[in-house]
């Protein structure tokens, strides 16, 4: 069980790693070896011998490993990412870096996403030296840099060029899951992330005729581009229900005494109420422009024009998402993955998902544990190179009127400490057992 100190300890490291300015810009500018360092330090200091691994200098990564106690089982990935996304101060009602801890808040970027998760692991792997606690199974711990860009410097490079370090891990937990979600008629829900769509940002770059902006001109790019980025942003994508997001469907219905209608999927998300949010971004694909750039003065028609799209596709869905956007660019508009990264699929019949769903019923007793599929990705598509199956695990509970999916990269991050209290607690009773 967590002591006090332990207790103490998760505030404390989530407001020290806020403190730690780890921006990633996506231009390679990003520094995590501060975070790393601090890491490294806490995880020796409770006996461990971490390693610190960079692609980039500058962009550090660590990885340790705790011996369990049963030399046959599978070893366990648990990992976390030391970067966050950008934050204007201006925003915010406190400054973003500061740390803050203000009537029982841990305030500041990062706060969710995701060195709460990462104090987290910090807090229970001391109290285990203090108690002289051994897993079941070896655990890899490890803090990876550049999860917020293309994971190059991160997970990337940990899985391609150190995948010795991870041998005998079969799964892996890591963010967006386990949290409290409050349905507004008074139900507790706890997704469990058991699946993430795969990433596909997209270049679209339209070419045509160069020419003075008083002219007629039927082959102007932003023209063709603005033409196929309106088709992208309007297309209405087909249903595609993957295992995950129908056990969810399942749960969700039986939990609200509703029939699992999956011939009419959009009445059944709307009769769940609020409940839906878990679900609705993850039954189809989606393809969301982001981005355009075109021209260097006002009368002057470019040669071409540009524009991004975020792209995110189901399990099994990658061929009707390509296939898609070849239909909606047209001819002449060309499309190209400048970021690509898979979908993941994970059981929900697993030893390992019960395990994560008894640790949260222990200490949420009144809770409704869900699989759930996330809509955006994580670090464990490049872990899914080495054959470890990823699930989204970083227990909270979050009091009503708490809006947590909002607050990821979002303004006045922030987190509970008794939030903290209770996701030491539960991940405690999770990895010891799992």
């Amino acid at each position: 069980m967590a002591d006090q100190q332990a207790l103490d300890e998760v505030v404390r490291f989530t407001s020290d790693l806020i403190r730690i300015d780890t921006t990633n810009r996506g231009g390679g500018d990003c520094q995590e070896r501060p975070a790393a360092e601090y890491a490294a330090e806490q995880l020796a200091g409770a006996g461990l011998e971490p390693l610190m691994l960079e692609r980039t200098r500058g962009r550090t990564n660590v990885v340790a490993r705790i011996e369990g106690s049963d030399p046959s089982a599978d070893a366990l990935l648990v990992h976390g990412h030391l970067d966050v996304v950008p934050a204007e101060a201006a925003e915010w009602s406190v400054h973003p870096f500061s740390g803050e801890i203000r009537d029982g808040v841990v305030w500041g970027r990062g706060a969710v996403d995701m060195k709460n998760m990462d104090a987290m692991i910090l807090a229970v792997v001391r109290n285990w030296a203090r108690q002289g606690v051994r897993p079941r199974r070896d655990l890899v711990i490890a803090f990876t840099a550049d999860e917020e860009a293309s994971a190059e410097d991160g997970s990337g490079f940990l899985a391609d060029e150190h995948p010795e370090l991870f041998e005998g891990c079969t799964e892996g937990i890591s963010e967006s899951g386990a949290f409290t979600f409050h349905d507004g008629a008074g139900r507790q829900i706890y997704p469990i992330a058991a699946g993430e769509r795969g990433t596909g940002w997209l270049k679209l770059t339209a070419r045509g005729r160069a020419g003075h902006g008083s002219k007629v001109n039927k082959e102007n790019a932003v023209t063709r581009l603005a033409a196929a980025v309106t088709r992208i942003g309007e297309h209405e994508w087909p249903l595609r229900l993957t295992p995950t997001v129908r056990a969810a469907l399942a749960e969700l219905a039986a939990l609200y005494g509703i029939e699992t209608d999956i011939t009419d999927v959009d009445r059944l998300l709307e009769k769940l109420g609020p409940a839906a949010k878990l679900v609705e971004a993850t039954v189809r694909n989606s393809a969301n422009p982001t981005m355009l750039e075109a021209g260097y003065k006002l009368n002057v028609i470019p040669g071409e024009a540009v524009a991004y799209v975020d792209g995110r596709y189901l399990p099994g869905g990658e061929d009707e998402f390509r296939t898609t956007l070849d239909l909606l660019t047209g001819p002449d508009v060309e499309w190209e993955f400048s970021h690509r990264e898979v979908a993941l699929q994970a059981p929900v019949d697993s030893s390992a998902y019960a395990h994560m769903r008894a640790a949260v019923e222990e200490f949420a007793p009144e809770g409704y544990v869900v699989p759930y599929c996330m809509s955006g990705g994580t670090d464990a598509k490049q872990f899914s190179r080495l054959g470890i199956t990823g699930y989204g695990f970083t227990p909270l509970k979050l009091p009503e009127g708490f809006d947590y999916q909002a607050l990821f990269h979002g303004v006045d991050e922030r987190v509970p400490v008794e939030a903290l209290h209770f996701g030491v607690r539960v991940l405690d009773r999770f990895l010891r057992t799992a």
